[in-house]
C-alpha cells in the first residue's frame, strides 16, 4: 500500500483515543477474552513504538461484562444494583488483565474511572484532565471507562462511546477510534446481502436515507451503531476526526490504513464549558419558549429573557442546567438558568425594568445569558 492511500488524519495525530466495546473483549458467555485484550495491545504497543510515536489514551468498556461470569450471571442483568456489583467484580479483572498485558512491552497502566458529574462539574473535569495529562507525561496508558460501581440512571453517560468523545476533547486529541464488532457504518442492515460499508462520512448529509439503527448491536454492551454514529457527531463537531472499524483491525486503523469509516471533522474545537453543557449535563427541568425567544435564542445569539417564557416544568435551582424548548415542544437549546424553579412563575412574560422596579436591581437580569446558553439545532 503506498504512503499516498493512508490517511492523513491518523498520521499526523499526536494525540488518540482509542474505544473498545465489550463484545470485543468478551467471551459470549460472559467473562474476558485474554486472546481479545492481547491482540488489542498490541496493536496500541506497535503504535507506540514509532519513532513519532503518539500519546494514546484507552477508553475501554467490558467491566460489567467481564464480572457476569464470576458471579454466577447467564447475562447482563437489567437491575442497577447486580450492574453496579458485576462491575465491581468485573473492573478489577479489566484492569488486571490490561496490566499483564501491557507488561509485556513494560508500559505501565493508569486506570481513570469517571461519572457523568465529572464531566458536568468543572472541578472535577479540571481535574480529570490534569491525570490525563500527567499519566500521559510520564508515559503510562490511561485506561478510562465509567464507575459503574457507583453510577446512577441520572449521572451515567448512557454509553461508553459519548464518553470517549467527551474524554477525546477532555485530552484535547487529534484523533478518535471507535472499535467494536462491526467493521465500519453500512448504508444498511450488514447481515443483509447488498449492503456496503460507507469509506468516509463527511457530513451529516452523508448520512440522509441510512438506517443507522440497523447496522449492528453488541450483545453484553450498551451502545449500538447509534451511541457510535452520535459519538461521532459530537467529536467532529469540536474538530477532532473519528475512525469507526471493528476491534480486529485496530492495528490497521492505528497505521492509517483505510480500514473502517472516517468521519471528517466538521467543525472546530470548542470551548470545554459548551460541549459538557450540550452533551454531558444532564437537564434538571425545562422553559417553553414564545416563538419570538426561539429566534432571538437560536438565530440571533441572544440570551433568553423572562418575557420570552411561557411555562416551567421540573424542579432545579439557580445555576442548573435545564432544556429550552419551542412552542412544538421540541428542545432547541439548553443553558444554565439563573433562577430556580419556585421564583421564575412570577417573572414569565415580563419585562426585566418592570421586575427590576417591582422585586429590586436583582431581578434585572437574564433568565439564560447567551455565554451560559449552547444550541442544540439551528
Amino acid at each position: 500500500m503506498s504512503e499516498d492511500s493512508l490517511r492523513e488524519e491518523v498520521l499526523t495525530a499526536r494525540r488518540i483515543v482509542v474505544k473498545v466495546g465489550s463484545s470485543s473483549l468478551t467471551t459470549a458467555a460472559g467473562g474476558l477474552d485474554a486472546d481479545r485484550v492481547d491482540a488489542l495491545v498490541d496493536a496500541i504497543a506497535k503504535v507506540r513504538s514509532r519513532p513519532d510515536a503518539p500519546e494514546v489514551v484507552l477508553v475501554s468498556s467490558g467491566a460489567i461484562a467481564a464480572g457476569l461470569a464470576p458471579l454466577g450471571l447467564d447475562g447482563r442483568p437489567k437491575d442497577l444494583a447486580r450492574q453496579q456489583a458485576a462491575a465491581s467484580v468485573g473492573q478489577g479483572l479489566l484492569v488486571a488483565r490490561y496490566t499483564a498485558s501491557f507488561a509485556r512491552y513494560g508500559i505501565r497502566v493508569g486506570q481513570v474511572l469517571l461519572t457523568a458529574e465529572d464531566a458536568s462539574r468543572r472541578a472535577h473535569y479540571r481535574n480529570a484532565y490534569r491525570t490525563l495529562d500527567q499519566l500521559l507525561a510520564m508515559g503510562a496508558m490511561p485506561i478510562v471507562n465509567e464507575n459503574d460501581t457507583v453510577a446512577t440512571a441520572e449521572i451515567k453517560f448512557g454509553d461508553n462511546d459519548r464518553l470517549a468523545a467527551l474524554v477525546a476533547h477532555l485530552v484535547r486529541a487529534d484523533l478518535l477510534v471507535l472499535l467494536s464488532d462491526v467493521d465500519g457504518l453500512y448504508d444498511g442492515d450488514p447481515a443483509k446481502p447488498g449492503t456496503s460499508r460507507i469509506a468516509e462520512v463527511r457530513g451529516p448529509h452523508d448520512l440522509d436515507g441510512i438506517e443507522i439503527g440497523s447496522a449492528g448491536k453488541a450483545g453484553v454492551g450498551t451502545g449500538g451503531m447509534v451511541t457510535k454514529v452520535e459519538a461521532a457527531r459530537i467529536a467532529t463537531g469540536a474538530g477532532i476526526p473519528v475512525v469507526l472499524t471493528a476491534a480486529s483491525h485496530a492495528t490497521d486503523a492505528l497505521a492509517g490504513r483505510p480500514t473502517g469509516t472516517l468521519f471528517l471533522r466538521t467543525g472546530s474545537r470548542t470551548s470545554d464549558r459548551m460541549l459538557w453543557l450540550a452533551h454531558a449535563s444532564s437537564p434538571r427541568g425545562a422553559l417553553h419558549l414564545d416563538a419570538g425567544a426561539v429566534e432571538a435564542v437560536v438565530s440571533a445569539g441572544a440570551s433568553l429573557l423572562p418575557a420570552g417564557v411561557t411555562k416551567v416544568d421540573g424542579e432545579f435551582a439557580a445555576g442548573d442546567p435545564v432544556d429550552l424548548l419551542a412552542e412544538n415542544g421540541h428542545i432547541v437549546a439548553r443553558g444554565l438558568v439563573n433562577f430556580d424553579a419556585r421564583e421564575l412563575p412570577r417573572l414569565l412574560g415580563r419585562s426585566t425594568r418592570d421586575l427590576a422596579q417591582e422585586f429590586g436591581a436583582a431581578y434585572e437580569r437574564e433568565v439564560v445569558h447567551r455565554d451560559d446558553l449552547v444550541v442544540l439545532r439551528g
